[in-house]
């Protein structure tokens, strides 16, 4: 569903709260010129973070990729405060973290030493019943940068390909590059083949995801095989379950696919998948 809406009582702003409506950065800042900063997402579940440090780490990797000057450090008691007064203790929600550059006259090289700005919010997100969604997705070429890695918020392309995807009456776009697929436009893509799972391995061509890397763990820990192995399209007819994570997509079914228009897979059982969901709810429940 599009332009559905958030309120937010009030945002953090380089060491302030305060109203959203009353949160502005200078037009010159380089979030807003050139998508020069980073985000993170950290869900918290009845109030309780998940997996925090993971995203912590993730955020300070991101950082020193792109040479932002910024002490992680400060964060965590931030962010159980954020949650705190967004009344948010004892419920689902997530924490968004954004991180730019800050404001420099308008060159396309970093300026010296910049002061970044730095924005933070709760807001609720329904994370229960994941289980039960089934998602319809549509395949299409990936044509991102080169460092898919770097969690940006520079994310046009990827809010392009999700448009098309539900425009067009899909729940996500699962992306392809030179004849593999890679991740969705917001999301980790798994595939059982055979009962092994595969997943792209690590690399500048997709984002280190949180939950992919809990699947993971999850499948070491049942004696699930797994392969981080990047799947060919052409092999699409070899497989028998298709899973999506991300952190508020958690583990969601993947119902079919379809690529310009034709349905290229159709689930099966999915007791691989219906397994990996089970032990998830644990960690996040338990």
């Amino acid at each position: 569903m599009k332009n559905k809406k958030t309120y937010l009582a009030e945002v953090y702003l380089n060491g302030q709260w305060m109203p959203p409506q009353e949160a502005t950065v200078s037009v010159f800042d380089r979030g807003f010129m050139f998508g020069d900063g980073i985000y993170e997402v950290t869900p918290f579940y009845h109030g309780k973070p998940f997996r925090l440090q993971d995203h912590l780490d993730r955020l300070k990797y991101c950082l020193e990729q792109i040479k932002i000057p910024f002490d992680i450090s400060i964060l965590e008691p931030l962010m159980l405060e954020a949650i705190s007064r967004s009344r948010l203790a004892t419920s689902d929600a997530a924490v968004y973290i954004q991180i730019s550059r800050g404001a420099a006259p308008r060159n396309h090289y970093f300026p010296d030493n910049p002061k970044p700005n730095f924005l933070m919010y709760a807001f609720p997100v329904e994370l229960e019943n994941f289980s039960g969604k089934r998602w319809k997705v549509m395949v299409s070429e990936d044509f991102r940068w080169q460092r898919c890695d770097i969690k940006s918020t520079a994310l046009l392309a990827n809010t392009m390909m999700k448009d098309d995807a539900i425009s067009d009456g899909y729940n996500e776009n699962l992306l392809v590059r030179d004849g593999y697929f890679t991740e969705g436009s917001h999301s980790t893509a798994f595939f059982v083949s055979k009962g092994i799972v595969f997943t792209h391995p690590e690399g500048p061509h997709i984002l280190s995801g949180i939950t992919r890397k809990v699947v993971l763990e999850i499948c070491r820990d049942l004696g699930i095989g797994y392969k981080e192995e990047a799947l060919a399209l052409e092999r699409i007819s070899e497989v028998e379950e298709v899973f999506l994570t991300g952190t508020t997509t958690q583990i969601t079914v993947v119902s079919s696919l379809h690529l310009k228009g034709k349905e290229i897979f159709t689930s099966q059982k999915g007791q691989i998948t219906a397994r990996l969901q089970e032990e998830f709810l644990k960690r996040t429940r338990g």
